[in-house]
C-alpha cells in the first residue's frame, strides 16, 4: 500500500483511496437528498392527505436501519461490489450472487434513466427549446465526463453541489416557519389522512412512493475501496447521513403541508416549487421560482451524478469476483476510473431513455415515475437480502474495528422491506415487466462471462470463487 499525503493507491485494485470521512458524509447525505423530495412529494401527499410527512418518517427509519447493515459489511469487507459482494460471502451461490448484481445495476440504469427525464422536465422550465430527450442525454454524456475525470472530483462535485440542493431544502423550511409565525397556518392538516380506505394502506402507499427519496446511500458502500480509513468512517459517515436527510425530509414535508393544500401538491410534478409559488416570503415569486428551478436542476445533477459513478464500480468490483466478464475490471491507465464500465453504463441507460421516450410519446407511460417504481422495487429486494447477509455473517470476518448494527432492529428493518416491497408489488404489478426487460441486460452479460470466462480462469477455480481474480494476476 504506497501512501502519498492523505490519499492511498491500493496496488491490488488499481483504486486510490482519497476520499475522506466528512466527503463520504456529504457523499451519502447529497444522494439521499437527491431529487425524490424535489419531484415525488406530490405522490406521497397524493397517497396519505396532509400527514404524508409520516411516510417520510418511517421511509427513512427502514432505510436507515438498512444503511446500518451496509455499515457493519463495510466495516468487514471495505471493498467495491456492495451487495453482490456481501451475498456472495454470506451464501456463496453464484447464481444468487449474480442477480444481486444485475438487480443492483438495474435499480441504478432505471434510476438514472428517470432522472435524466426528470431534468428535462425541470430544464423545460427555464428553457422550452431543444427537446427533452437530446437534454437527458446530454445530461448523461456531461456526467459520464465527469465521472471518467475521476473518483475524487466526482465526490467533490457532488459535495458542492449537496450544499446548493440542501439550500433549496432550507427555502421551503423557511417558508413554512414564516407561515406559521403569520399566524395562518393550521396545525391539523398534519394529523390528515384524507384518502378513503385504511389508513395503514394509505400510509404503506406513501411510504412506498416516497422510497424513492430514501435510496442512495447503497451507493455509497461502492466507494468503499476509494476512502481513507473505511472502518472508521463509513459508520458514522452513513448512518450519520441518513439520519440528516431524514429530519430534513421530515421537516420539509410539515413546511409544504403547511402552506399548500394537499389537493395542490398531489396535482403538480414539482410540488416543492408549489410552495415558492405561494408567495408567503418578502421576494419576488418570479425571482424565487426561477431560483428554485436551477436549485432542483441541481439536486438532480447531484443524484445523478452519484448513480454514475456507481455504476461502473458494480461492474468492475464483480469483475474481480469473476462473476462479470473481466474486461469491466479494466482501469484507465492516468485517470484510474473503471472506463470500460463507464461506457457500458452510459449506453445501457442512453437505450433505456431512448426507448422509454418512444412509449412515453405514445402516450403509455409516465416515464420519471414508472422508472422510480422499478428503481424501489429492486432496491427493496436487495436490502431485504443484505440484511439477511448481515445477520448470517455475524462472528465471521470480524476484529475490534467492526461496526455491529442492532440485530432487533435489523428484523425490524427486514419486515419493513418486505413489506414495502410486497405492497409495491401488488399496487402495480406491470412494474415487474420492466424489471424483467433490465433483468434481460444482466442475462447477457452472464452469457458472455459463461461462454469466455473460463478462458482465462486459473486453473480448480470454480465460478464466482472471490479469490481466483487475484490467482490469475499472480
Amino acid at each position: 500500500m504506497a501512501e502519498t499525503g492523505t490519499t492511498t493507491v491500493d496496488e491490488d485494485s488499481g483504486l486510490r483511496r482519497s476520499i475522506t470521512g466528512k466527503q463520504l458524509f456529504f457523499y451519502t447525505l447529497g444522494d439521499v437528498l437527491g431529487s425524490g423530495i424535489y419531484v415525488l412529494i406530490g405522490l406521497v401527499a397524493a397517497a396519505v392527505g396532509g400527514a404524508f410527512w409520516i411516510a417520510f418518517a418511517l421511509g427513512v427509519t427502514v432505510a436507515a436501519i438498512t444503511g446500518a447493515a451496509y455499515a457493519e459489511l463495510v466495516t468487514k469487507y471495505p471493498q467495491a461490489a456492495g451487495a453482490a459482494l456481501y451475498v456472495n460471502k454470506a451464501f456463496g451461490n453464484t447464481a444468487l450472487t449474480f442477480l444481486t448484481t444485475v438487480s443492483f445495476l438495474a435499480a441504478s440504469f432505471a434510476a438514472t434513466g428517470s432522472l435524466a427525464t426528470g431534468f428535462s422536465s425541470y430544464f423545460a422550465t427555464l428553457w422550452d427549446g431543444p427537446p427533452a430527450l437530446l437534454v437527458s442525454l446530454v445530461f448523461l454524456l456531461a456526467l459520464v465526463v465527469v465521472n471518467f475525470i475521476g473518483i475524487t472530483e466526482s465526490v467533490v462535485l457532488n459535495m458542492l453541489m449537496t450544499f446548493v440542493e440542501v439550500a433549496g431544502l432550507l427555502i421551503v423550511m423557511i417558508i413554512g416557519i414564516w407561515y406559521i409565525a403569520q399566524g395562518d397556518a393550521d396545525f391539523g392538516v398534519l394529523t390528515d389522512i384524507s384518502v378513503s380506505g385504511n389508513p395503514a394502506l394509505a400510509v404503506l402507499a406513501g411510504i412506498a412512493f416516497s422510497f424513492f427519496a430514501m435510496t442512495g446511500f447503497e451507493n455509497t458502500a461502492n466507494v468503499a475501496e476509494e476512502t481513507i480509513d473505511p472502518h472508521r468512517a463509513f459508520p458514522r459517515s452513513l448512518v450519520g447521513g441518513m439520519v440528516v436527510a431524514g429530519v430534513v425530509y421530515v421537516l420539509v414535508s410539515m413546511a409544504a403541508a403547511l402552506t399548500v393544500p394537499t389537493d395542490q401538491l398531489a396535482n403538480s410534478d414539482a410540488a416543492l416549487l408549489e410552495v415558492v409559488k405561494q408567495g408567503i416570503l418578502p421576494f419576488s415569486t418570479d425571482v424565487m421560482t426561477t431560483l428554485f428551478s436551477i436549485i432542483a436542476l441541481i439536486a438532480i445533477t447531484n443524484t445523478t451524478l452519484v448513480t454514475v459513478v456507481t455504476q461502473p464500480r458494480i461492474l468492475y468490483g464483480m469483475a474481480k469476483e469473476d462473476v462479470v466478464p473481466g474486461v469491466f475490471a479494466k482501469v484507465h491507465a492516468t485517470r484510474r476510473s473503471p472506463w470500460v464500465g463507464l461506457l457500458f453504463s452510459a449506453a445501457v441507460v442512453a437505450t433505456l431513455l431512448i426507448t422509454g421516450f418512444f412509449f412515453q410519446t405514445g402516450g403509455g407511460i409516465d416515464l420519471v415515475n414508472r422508472l422510480a417504481l422499478v428503481t424501489v422495487v429492486f432496491l427493496l429486494a436487495i436490502y431485504a437480502l443484505v440484511i439477511v447477509a448481515c445477520l448470517k455473517l455475524r462472528g465471521q470476518d470480524e476484529d475490534e474495528r467492526t461496526f455491529r448494527a442492532n440485530t432487533p432492529l435489523l428484523v425490524i428493518g427486514l419486515a419493513g422491506n418486505l413489506a414495502i416491497l410486497g405492497f409495491s408489488i401488488y399496487d402495480d404489478p406491470s412494474s415487474l415487466l420492466w424489471c424483467a426487460g433490465l433483468i434481460a441486460v444482466g442475462v447477457v452479460l452472464f452469457l458472455i462471462e459463461y461462454a469466455a470466462g473460463s478462458r482465462n480462469r486459473p486453473p480448480g477455480s470454480r465460478r464466482g470463487d472471490p479469490e481466483a481474480a487475484d490467482r490469475r494476476g499472480a
